[in-house]
């Protein structure tokens, strides 16, 4: 296992889950529920089938796509994602 490669990982998932809105849905589930142990296994569960799903995806898609590709669509898709969001405020 290349440790490199899990600890950029983590750090990037971590930061990039604080405060959006799983995180918020999981809060509000704890405040509600009695049980927060059933509620963090519920979150952690989902976290870890959805990261399952991105990790398989994501290399069926590699073998079909070169890299470069795939990291240059993203890019493209995050800035159109932010424009539109600038653009397109939610009311």
């Amino acid at each position: 296992m290349d440790l490199k490669v899990m600890l950029s990982t983590f750090g990037m998932i971590f930061l990039a889950e604080l405060g959006d809105k799983t995180q918020l849905a999981t809060f509000c589930f704890a405040a509600e529920e009695e049980s927060r142990i059933a509620v963090f296994l519920g979150s952690a569960g989902a976290l870890v089938v959805t990261s399952f799903l991105a990790v398989i995806c994501g290399s069926l898609v590699c073998r079909a796509v070169p890299g470069n590709y795939v990291r240059m669509g993203a890019g493209g898709l995050f800035l159109i994602l932010g424009l539109w969001m600038l653009l397109f405020p939610a009311k």
